[in-house]
């Protein structure tokens, strides 16, 4: 390599910006550092401007003080407790804040961990309370290979993982129209003795909306008194999570509720944290089997784990917990508030313009999600057409019984502002004009040909 491209020559005005660089061979040579970054930062242009994505729930900004704590513990491996046994006290204090905030009973001694994310949140609960069930049918002299699980078709995608990974029976309940959550009926009729775990959604990914937790609660309680059926409840809290305790304090969804034994959580999304970090919470120490935590000592000291993926980053375990004290019970209020404000502001200029129908009427959390009323066009063309303007808007239809309704989700996070949301209202108006029009003039040529040329 010449010495010039090494130290005099510009980025761009090196031979690396003329030639192909190997897609799928690794290269023979080194070249420059800056030139490999100028090149991978370049082709990055292409990827969407997260400040944009309506999609995600994921956080894609933090304080300057988090984004120092993440580059300073980047290098650390979290499953080396043994190396470095401060960040697992933080973990440590994490899952007691989360536990607290989740209200466990006092008397209770709750444990958890943190995970890649909810996914791997949600496999480790559910995987417990199969391990739960089995021991106890096997300890009742009772066959222990049908184990069932019970949901509303508006869960995630990784229960269903679970269920087909983990070799459980899944009964998964299709939506009704108009309710677009679980109903406490349609549950009962699915539970029998083999129900190893009833789902329940904080803050569905489709709609925003959640299940009756509470009377889906209420109906397992009455049914471990008539039948001896012990059914828990996993909450699934990715969205909710760190929403409901902040904006809906005295609600009952949580570790208040009897059923209710283990909560997923994602740190990542509005726990305002960068992805990826979730938490698993269970209400005791008796919810978690203990076969199903390693004690490995080939890292030095004799560490348990519980998890699917052994290794993971500490930055974003560090990152959670300065938020968590950084913000306090207020200050998480204040961030909370302000996306409900942003999100029903931009949900009643989308109403009030005639177009859209509001799906989440009830608006418990921050993401808008509507429908087309009545237009020639569909969701999915005023998405794509969102998306030459630089919006990442989703469009997709609802699951089973209600497949014919097809939505767009706008999800408002933390620093999407007033400004911002009038921004994409005024696109979304001009792309459902631009829509109109075409449509005006496909009619009129087809009275008038003439017109044509």
């Amino acid at each position: 390599m010449k010495v010039s491209e090494k130290e005099v020559t510009s980025t761009y005005g090196s031979r690396y910006f003329t030639e192909s660089i190997p897609k799928y061979v690794m290269p023979e040579d080194e070249m420059p550092a800056r030139a490999a970054y100028q090149l991978i930062h370049d082709e990055l242009n292409l990827d969407g401007n997260p400040a944009l994505n309506l999609a995600s729930f994921v956080t894609t900004w933090m304080e300057p003080e988090a984004d120092k704590l993440i580059m300073e513990s980047m290098d650390k491996n979290f499953v080396d407790n043994d190396e470095y046994p401060q960040t697992e006290k933080i973990q440590e204090r994490v899952i007691n804040m989360l536990a607290r905030l989740f209200n466990a009973p006092k008397e209770c001694h709750s444990v958890g961990t943190g995970t890649i994310g909810s996914s791997e949140a949600i496999m480790l609960g559910l995987l417990a309370h199969k391990w739960t069930w089995k021991k106890r049918r096997q300890e009742e002299g009772k066959p222990f290979n049908k184990p069932n699980i019970v949901m509303g078709a508006d869960v995630h995608t990784v229960w269903e993982k679970f269920a087909l990974y983990f070799d459980v029976e899944l009964k998964l309940i299709p939506l009704e129209r108009d309710t677009y959550t679980v109903t406490v009926d349609k549950v009962a009729e699915e539970i029998d003795e083999n129900t190893i775990c009833v789902g329940a959604v904080l803050g569905t990914t489709f709609t925003g909306q959640m299940d009756p937790i509470k009377e889906i609660n209420d109906l397992l309680m009455d049914i471990k008194k008539e039948n001896g059926w012990d059914i828990p409840i996993h909450v699934d809290g990715a969205s909710g999570g760190f929403v409901a305790p902040f904006l809906y304090p005295e609600l009952e969804w949580d570790f208040r509720l009897e059923q209710v034994r283990s909560i997923n959580v994602s740190g990542h999304k509005y726990g305002l944290v960068y992805p990826g970090v979730g938490w698993l919470i269970f209400k005791d120490k008796t919810d978690l089997p203990e076969e199903l935590i390693f004690k490995v000592n080939y890292l030095g000291g004799l560490m348990p784990n519980y998890s699917l993926n052994f290794s993971k980053g500490s930055s974003t375990i560090i990152a959670q917990y300065y938020n968590l004290i950084r913000l306090g019970k207020s200050g998480y209020t204040d961030i909370m508030e302000n996306m409900m404000s942003n999100s029903q502001y931009l949900a009643r200029k989308l109403e009030d313009s005639g177009k859209f129908e509001i799906i989440n009427k009830e608006g418990m959390f921050p993401l808008v999600t509507v429908s087309l009323k009545d237009e020639e066009f569909t969701v999915f063309q005023l998405s794509e057409k969102l998306r030459q303007k630089g919006w990442i808007v989703p469009a997709y239809t609802l699951p089973e019984n209600a497949e014919d309704v097809a939505v767009m989700r706008m999800v408002v996070k933390e620093n999407f502002g007033r400004e911002m949301i009038d921004l994409l209202v005024d696109d979304v108006m001009e792309a459902c004009e631009s829509f109109e029009g075409e449509e005006t003039v496909e009619k009129v040529e087809d009275q008038n040909p003439s017109l044509l040329y």
